[in-house]
């Protein structure tokens, strides 16, 4: 489901409403079928930058419009809806489906796995669109892959921003894994007492 913002941005703080922005763990962000390897990293930006196109954009190798978009996070997140913002001429994605926690995949994992959600896309070349997720089964969110499978009948496809509304939770990723960690036994805390020869005594 697509929907138009119901207000005036100018009144509003929409980039606010795009924070996840700042959860993206932009260093690890990958793309299959890239142009130009890295490129994808330049679609994550603030909201207020998402028809800025000085800064590179994301193109899939000519001839193959599919891209399949690797989008792992600091922190779990919440995601209530994306948006996409892609290129004139027949090179925005049409369609989009989404895989959550689930890392390594490829192209025919995503053909053939089921989504947890997908959608049909309109060109949205002045980003004012945004799609709406089933939000139950967008919780506890580690990491994103979006699959990009066809677009509008060009050769490649173009994409200049993806946008992330939702929330995230209070503890980085890397500081639950350090609680769990902390909280499994450690062998050499739990020792077990031994006897004036050395052997092990028993506990009765």
């Amino acid at each position: 489901m697509a929907c138009l913002h119901d207000h005036s941005c100018e009144d509003h703080d929409c980039s606010s409403d795009f924070s996840l922005y700042k959860h993206i763990d932009l260093s690890k962000v990958s793309a299959l079928n890239e142009a130009v390897q890295g490129s994808v990293k330049s679609v994550f930006k603030a909201w207020e930058q998402r028809l800025e196109i000085s800064g590179g954009h994301l193109v899939s190798n000519e001839g193959d419009p599919e891209l399949l978009v690797f989008i792992p996070f600091t922190s779990d997140v919440k995601i209530k809806s994306i948006s996409v913002v892609g290129g004139a001429d027949g090179t925005s994605p049409a369609k989009m489906r989404a895989f959550t926690n689930r890392e390594g995949i490829d192209f025919s994992d995503a053909q053939n796995m089921q989504p947890v959600q997908e959608w049909d896309l309109v060109e949205n070349l002045q980003g004012v669109l945004e799609y709406q997720t089933r939000y139950s089964r967008f919780q506890n969110v580690g990491n994103l892959t979006l699959h990009f499978s066809e677009n509008f009948g060009a050769d490649e496809t173009q994409i200049y921003y993806i946008g992330l509304k939702g929330e995230a939770t209070q503890l980085k990723r890397d500081v639950v894994a350090t609680i769990v960690y902390e909280v499994m036994p450690n062998p050499s805390d739990h020792k077990t007492p031994t006897d004036a020869s050395g052997g092990l005594s028993h506990v009765e």
